[in-house]
């Protein structure tokens, strides 16, 4: 597997023959704080381990952690911001395999990790193909906060497109 920072091909240049399977980017990051833990939980997810930094400390994380739904709310951003082609993409069927590996807690910060698992041109629509890619959040320490499959249709190339 090949492991970069970014591609050599600018988000907004991207298509999908610019996806190799196999490769492995790592880019962005964002903190979590309480304030922005708290907040997001009282309006999507109002548990008390991610609302009430007292009743935290006697449930079951030990403290106050972020909802599942934040951190993957913050991977879509930055897999947004900086792997999915602001040219090319036709959004997806959706996502497999979500797992929360551990608790996000304020202070932590994460980084996106992608890997591309597969490119295959569409069948049916020869102007677009499929990636399916591994997506990680990793926290401060290297450890997987979660993990989840993206699946994304994206236009080829202009260059593909003309030789159709």
């Amino acid at each position: 597997m090949t492991t970069t920072t970014a591609f050599t091909v600018p988000i907004g240049e991207r298509y999908f023959e610019d996806y190799h399977p196999g490769a492995t980017y790592e880019f962005g990051t964002a903190g979590f704080t309480e304030t922005g833990i708290v907040e997001f939980a009282r309006r999507f997810d109002p548990q008390s381990f991610h609302v009430d930094p007292d009743a935290a400390e006697d449930g079951p994380f030990g403290g106050l952690v972020a909802s599942g739904w934040h951190t993957a709310s913050v991977l879509m951003r930055l897999f947004a911001e900086h792997y999915l082609s602001t040219v090319a993409s036709l959004g997806g069927p959706g996502v497999d395999e979500l797992r929360w590996l551990k608790p996000v807690r304020p202070g932590t910060t994460v980084r996106l990790r992608v890997t591309v698992l597969e490119a295959r041109p569409s069948r049916s629509k020869p102007d677009r193909g499929l990636v399916r890619t591994l997506a990680e959040l990793t926290d401060q320490d290297g450890d997987v906060v979660l993990r989840l499959t993206v699946l994304n249709f994206l236009r080829c190339g202009p260059s593909l497109t003309r030789n159709l």
